[in-house]
């Protein structure tokens, strides 16, 4: 993403480890994340040459953009669309849509939830073994889609499975 600083906010993101801006429309500091709880943890701090612009490796926790999206600028291919789907699928249990398959699902319960789980690891396994690519993206795409779909039953997030895997990694 793209955002204005002024003195004081980078001296406040040098301070806390967060990412703070100057919003110009609001008139005050706003560290990326205060509301969303989408931070952005500083890892490197990097100043051009002609000491005007600030470049932030960041550590991302969550998506970037308001919009959900891992980037504020749009392109052909939203590698975090991921992170979009959790938020619609957050969304359908905040606002539930009568019909819907999320809650026709919710309906039947945590079993039926976990069932369709084990029903579609099975499947993306013989889309693997004997069948298309194109099959195999398929079902493993509605495998995704149910285990995060599982993991919002049960309270948790993709970056919860993010921060283990993280963990386990180290």
């Amino acid at each position: 993403m793209l955002g204005y600083m002024n003195a004081e906010a980078l001296e406040k993101t040098q301070a806390e480890g967060k990412v703070t801006f100057f919003s110009r429309s609001k008139n005050r500091l706003w560290t990326k994340g205060e509301t969303s709880n989408n931070f952005l943890y500083v890892k490197e701090l990097f100043v051009d040459c002609d000491n005007d612009t600030i470049l932030i490796k960041a550590d991302a926790v969550g998506p970037t953009c308001h919009t959900g999206s891992r980037s504020c600028f749009k392109t052909d291919f939203n590698q975090n669309f991921i992170f979009e789907l959790e938020n619609i699928i957050n969304d359908r249990y905040e606002n539930p849509v009568e019909g819907s398959y999320i809650n026709k699902m919710r309906s039947k319960g945590l079993n039926k939830i976990a069932q369709k789980v084990g029903e579609e690891g099975v499947e993306t396994v013989i889309a693997a073994l004997a069948e298309s690519e194109e099959e195999l993206i398929g079902e493993a795409s509605d495998l995704l889609f149910h285990l995060m779909f599982l993991l919002k039953e049960k309270g948790l997030s993709i970056q919860d499975i993010a921060k283990n895997l993280e963990k386990r990694h180290k």
